[in-house]
């Protein structure tokens, strides 16, 4: 007998489906590999608590013979990440007979699988975007932006980031349904709209060179998926996710913009080791497949359809806005 929770379709065919769920969500996912995660617990609270502790007072402290320094105390900071939930359902024929080997079902689940990703990658974008730490490309404000990025703007991101002992990215999560982390090179991560590619490779140095380095330069060095190369201590990733605000810039001049008036501003997110957390994509809980077969019912007397969809709990937030950055440029027409 299926279990209601999954709805005509058994836990075992439910596990088959949430890690093909999964599978093709991942690779559309880049915040997911950077930010401090939790994997979703069964029946949690709608409330995820991050826990930051505070550095400890590194004034130096000389020892006097014989006698037992004070003890210093710990003190942590709580975060808390409300958790919303997050879903959609597709409708599906009579055709389908066989809920876990059907051609429709599967195509469905693949579908599915990338919707789950593109919306949960975009609701943590739009949080991350609302940090409080900006820079300009030119100007004081976004409303003067018409500029596009450059080397030394990217320069006054970097010493903003050290100068607040930010971490560079040493680890990322893996791009796999499994829940875990690998070792990478480290560096910042800076998170850009595809449409500034040409200006991130076209980054040029005060000698007047470029100094933009591509993916298939690297090395030893393993790209991320959707990384373009790396400048100095960052390297670039893109997304379709990370959208500009249309219009919000200065005069346009050879930028792009929506309107054809003010220039399109695009925001790069840089970000340090655990500046922002997650709950994670992964795991026995992360995403709750149902498949519902066609049956007779008063709103559906001949049996003609059935229903795929997916729910889950899913909520960011940012840890600690000064170890994350949003650079706002411009983008060459």
């Amino acid at each position: 007998m299926a279990d209601t929770k999954y709805g005509d379709i058994s836990p075992r065919t439910a596990a088959y489906a949430e890690k093909e769920l999964l599978m093709r969500a991942i690779p559309f996912m880049v915040l997911e590999k950077f930010g401090q995660s939790k994997a979703l617990p069964a029946h949690s609270s709608k409330t995820i608590t991050f826990r930051r502790y505070t550095a400890l007072d590194n004034t130096p402290s000389a020892l006097t013979e014989g006698v037992t320094p004070g003890s210093q105390t710990m003190t942590s900071t709580d975060v808390p990440c409300v958790l919303t939930q997050y879903g959609s359902m597709i409708t599906i024929t009579d055709i389908i007979i066989d809920t876990h080997e059907d051609n429709i079902l599967n195509e469905s689940i693949e579908l599915l699988g990338e919707q789950a990703a593109q919306m949960i990658e975009r609701m943590r974008y739009g949080i991350l975007r609302a940090g409080t730490n900006v820079v300009y490309a030119n100007g004081a404000a976004r409303v003067a932006v018409n500029t596009t990025i450059n080397l030394a703007a990217q320069r006054r991101v970097v010493k903003a980031l050290k100068r607040q002992n930010a971490e560079p990215i040493t680890k990322a999560v893996k791009s796999t349904a499994a829940y875990g982390t690998e070792p990478v090179n480290k560096a910042y991560i800076g998170l850009i709209h595809p449409d500034m590619e040409g200006d991130v490779r076209n980054m040029l140095g005060a000698d007047g060179k470029s100094c933009f380095v591509p993916i298939e330069k690297y090395g030893s060095i393993t790209p991320y998926e959707n990384e373009i190369g790396k400048v100095e201590d960052v390297r670039y990733l893109t997304s379709t996710i990370f959208t500009p605000f249309p219009d919000a810039g200065g005069a346009k001049g050879l930028m792009s913009s929506t309107s054809g008036v003010n220039a399109d501003v695009y925001p790069v997110l840089y970000i340090g080791a655990n500046s922002y957390a997650i709950v994670a994509l992964k795991g026995m809980f992360a995403l709750t497949p149902m498949v519902t077969n066609p049956k007779p019912s008063d709103s559906d007397p001949l049996a003609q359809r059935g229903r795929v969809a997916w729910k889950a709990m899913q909520g960011a937030v940012i840890l600690n806005d000064a170890w994350m950055v949003r650079l706002e440029a411009a983008v060459t027409a």
